[in-house]
């Protein structure tokens, strides 16, 4: 078992395995502008599913499609398995090592493997809208036992990351996770695209929360739309193209911050 656990922790701090997880932040930086840009040409009434699969099916069209997708699969895929090593067996510095960050190691895990599953839906041709996946996910839980209360936990739970994205913005505690520049314009830069993004990426997931919530206490499935109905509704809104341009470009400037995070990650 000491064998086996050691070849694990010696993966799990491999270069190259730290390298690739470090591609996936990324390939989510690159997916989270996308879905930006797809959010601007809402807010200027055209067009586009302002979410991950519209993002992924946008990278699945560019000539070297195939190949684009099977490096951001493995990319998302590795940092996944880098994270689950970060909650299992720790991280290098003991001050790092505590019960909240462990957690927040597990949840990353699962939203990048999800993110992995997505994009190989994609390899495989068998990609299907957020959209679509969200009211049948919800559906599917409405029917079961327990179902509307479980579907309400997960609205709020959301509602709640949501808020607590905002406020790392507001108070600027994802700084103390990065390597920052000593050129006080780049560190300026860093910091300020990390605010506008967090804030912005916790107005996305408090709305898309929200709907699952109504959703939920209506008994209309249709309604839980992901991230994508989420915007849309914004956009419905008084004043919701110019919300909604605002929001699409703070998330632009989350995916910019992630891939600030790529290179800047204190490991």
């Amino acid at each position: 078992m000491k064998k086996a656990a050691g070849a694990v922790e010696d993966v799990s701090n491999s270069k190259a395995l730290q390298i690739a997880a470090r591609a996936g932040y990324a390939v989510s930086g690159v997916l989270h502008a996308l879905i930006g840009v797809i959010g601007l040409q809402l807010a200027s009434g055209r067009g586009g599913e302002a979410d991950v699969s519209g993002a992924v099916a946008q990278l699945a069209a560019q000539p070297t499609g195939p190949l684009l997708l099977w490096a951001c699969f493995g990319a998302c895929a590795a940092l996944s398995l880098w994270q689950v090593g970060n909650a299992i067996l720790g991280y290098r510095l003991d001050s790092d090592n505590k019960l909240t960050k462990r957690l927040s190691a597990i949840g990353q895990a699962v939203v990048f493997a999800g993110l992995a599953a997505t994009i190989l839906s994609f390899v495989r041709g068998s990609g299907q809208s957020n959209r679509e996946s969200t009211s049948d996910w919800t559906l599917t839980l409405l029917k079961a036992p327990f179902g509307q209360a479980l579907l309400l936990a997960i609205g709020a739970g959301i509602m709640i990351t949501g808020i607590v994205f905002a406020v790392r913005g507001f108070m600027r505690t994802f700084a103390k996770d990065l390597s920052l520049s000593s050129s006080r314009p780049v560190r300026r830069f860093q910091v300020g695209v990390g605010v506008v993004g967090y804030i912005a990426k916790g107005i996305a997931l408090l709305l898309f929360g929200l709907l699952v919530v109504i959703a939920t206490i209506r008994v209309q499935p249709e309604q839980s739309t992901g991230l994508d109905g989420s915007l849309k509704a914004l956009r419905e809104q008084p004043y919701g193209p110019y919300l909604l341009a605002a929001v699409a470009i703070g998330l632009i400037a989350y995916g910019l911050f992630l891939m600030v995070k790529a290179k800047a990650l204190r490991t």
